[in-house]
């Protein structure tokens, strides 16, 4: 029998529309009651949020108004994202500006009860990372979020300074926290170039987030690949149900699996077909990981 969840959270971009990650604006042109009944009507279980949108939404009807959303749709799993430049000078614009989403995005964790807050290292930026300062800063980060009950999580990713597994686990472990943990999506270890092995060897205290997608060939720069040209988990040319058996290995046991799907053409779609054909992609693939070979063979 399979360790895996059954359960699948619809990550923000996922149900988002006609917006992207660095987009004019980040605010999903559906309303979070349409999302959500869509999310639920295709089998999810949890939504992710993000800072602008979530801005947006409780200026408009209030943390009061979001929970009812949630609750009426059955939405029982919440993560909110993205901080930036959470470790840099305290007196930087760059951090202060870090700080008033931080504020935003711990008001939103507390508020909806999430279990994860999405975190990323520096864009753009060559390893190696600033390995002592980030552990000292993710340490107060965490302790901060440990208020909330949300975990706070890292995203290695290769356009970033902190690529790799082993990188992010010396952060992570620096911090040593009890809500301190990495974010494995597909693209990113795949991408990058990680052995499933290194996925399969993640301590599994620490690993407290998993997100789903898939991609062809690699095409371009590699930030643009990311935001506007995954595909559905099982379209692409990831191996995700071996994927899925490392995640297992590593002893994975959050209640849901995440999918993060950011694509030019799907996103342009009809909500109601983007969240089933990524709850119905996804849940193929999981199928295809928890089967027995022994029973497929029968």
């Amino acid at each position: 029998m399979s360790g895996l969840p059954t359960e699948l959270l619809a990550a923000y971009w996922t149900l988002a529309g006609d917006v992207y990650p660095g987009a004019p604006s980040e605010v999903s042109p559906f309303p979070l009651a349409d999302r959500a009944a869509a999310a639920a009507a295709a089998g999810y279980t949890g939504m992710g949020l993000v800072h602008e949108d979530l801005v947006a939404v409780s200026a408009a009807i209030g943390y009061a108004g979001i929970r009812r959303i949630l609750t009426d749709h059955g939405i029982r799993h919440v993560e909110v994202e993205f901080l930036n430049d959470w470790d840099l000078d305290p007196l930087s614009p760059a951090r202060r500006a870090s700080d008033r989403v931080r504020a935003e995005l711990l008001e939103a964790a507390a508020e909806l009860g999430a279990r994860n807050l999405k975190v990323s290292p520096h864009l753009f930026a060559d390893p190696p990372p600033h390995v002592s300062r980030m552990c000292d800063a993710f340490a107060t980060l965490s302790e901060e979020a440990r208020a909330t009950g949300a975990n706070v999580i890292i995203e290695f990713m290769p356009f970033t300074d902190v690529r790799s597994i082993d990188a992010a686990l010396e952060i992570v472990a620096g911090a040593d926290g009890p809500n301190v943990g990495l974010l494995v999506d597909t693209w990113h270890v795949f991408r990058g170039g990680i052995d499933l092995a290194a996925v399969a060897a993640i301590p599994p205290r620490f690993l407290k987030g998993v997100e789903l997608d898939d991609a062809g060939p690699a095409e371009g720069d590699p930030f643009d690949d990311t935001r506007f040209r995954r595909r559905l988990p099982g379209e692409g040319e990831f191996d995700i149900p071996g994927f899925l058996g490392a995640v297992e290995t590593a002893g994975f046991d959050a209640p849901y699996l995440g999918v993060e799907i950011i694509s030019e053409t799907y996103r342009r779609g009809p909500l109601d077909v983007m969240a089933r054909t990524s709850f119905e992609a996804t849940m193929s693939q999981l199928r295809l990981a928890t089967t027995d070979p022994l029973e497929t063979a029968r």
